[in-house]
């Protein structure tokens, strides 16, 4: 009996060793369009599913998952870029269950590291593929190097918009700069949109089907329908109180439409594993900053 248990302990061990995290770079062609809120929102709907989740703020010009979640966080990336820090001493937990990785200020600057320290911050990152299901990347807003070295590398690419025009023109943007990057591999994987603050279902169609046909067309990308959310009251007054909105008013119509994200996602999650594609996200990202 004693060995049996000691074989299951060492299976256990195993699996969680070979887990490789699916991750998710969650952005946008412009800043104002909902994106944080989003990505910090699907990390707790993700984590109450009995994922493990990580939120990555990799908006390092303008991070601010924290003050939507109400999170002090003493130390956050920089420090560990410093060598002030580990990286497992900048994760705190965050309501809701998922952990947090907050960015900060001047870290645009990332390329200009030595190679030794970038293989280092590389190296520290790829822990998190060992200890989470999910990892979510709240990328910044635009079209920016340091926007595109997550996105190139993710398994799937969350691009968030809304129905004004300039969004939609910069949505777009976003989907022809990674459909140009043949290298980044970035058709092999899910590309997707999510139309927020939407009055309804056929606004959303609409402007998610203007963007995918015209890509179609133009680009030979597939850009597929992650959802919509629509515009609810109760997502403003859940940034105020700093309180993620599933979690003040988990029955309101906005966490509903993040519920269907999550199992949307979730299904491209699956498919993306199936898929045999498992270099990890670090690993291709260290490669693309070697270039």
């Amino acid at each position: 009996m004693s060995l049996m248990v000691d074989q299951a302990a060492q299976l256990r061990s195993l699996v969680r060793q070979r887990r490789r995290a699916s991750v998710i770079a969650v952005t946008s062609g412009k800043g104002g369009v909902g994106k944080s809120n989003v990505a910090v929102n699907l990390a707790i709907q993700l984590s109450s599913a009995g994922k493990q989740v990580v939120l990555l703020d990799a908006d390092l010009g303008l991070a601010n998952a924290d003050v939507l979640c109400n999170v002090d966080l003493p130390h956050n990336l920089s420090h560990v870029i410093a060598r002030q820090k580990q990286l497992s001493e900048v994760v705190v937990n965050a309501p809701g269950g998922f952990r947090l990785i907050g960015g900060a200020s001047g870290l645009a600057r990332m390329a200009d590291l030595s190679d030794h320290d970038r293989e280092r911050i590389i190296h520290a990152l790829s822990e998190l593929e060992q200890a989470a299901d999910v990892i979510l990347i709240d990328t910044g807003a635009g079209i920016s190097p340091n926007v595109l070295s997550f996105t190139r590398a993710a398994d799937q690419v969350l691009i968030v918009t809304t129905p004004e025009p300039t969004a939609i023109t910069d949505a777009y943007a976003v989907v022809k700069v990674l459909s140009r990057d043949r290298d980044s591999e970035v058709l092999e994987r899910r590309l997707s949109l999510l139309v927020n603050q939407v009055r309804n279902v056929h606004e959303a169609k609409v402007v998610h089907g203007r963007i995918a046909q015209v890509a179609r067309q133009f680009l030979g990308v597939s850009v597929l329908d992650a959802g919509h959310m629509v515009s609810d009251v109760a997502v403003p007054m859940a940034v105020r109180r700093r309180t993620p909105f599933v979690l003040g008013t988990p029955k309101c119509p906005a966490s509903q439409c993040v519920a269907q994200l999550a199992m949307r996602l979730e299904q491209g999650v699956a498919a993306e594993s199936a898929s045999g594609t498992n270099s990890g996200f670090f690993n291709r990202m260290g490669r693309w900053f070697k270039r």
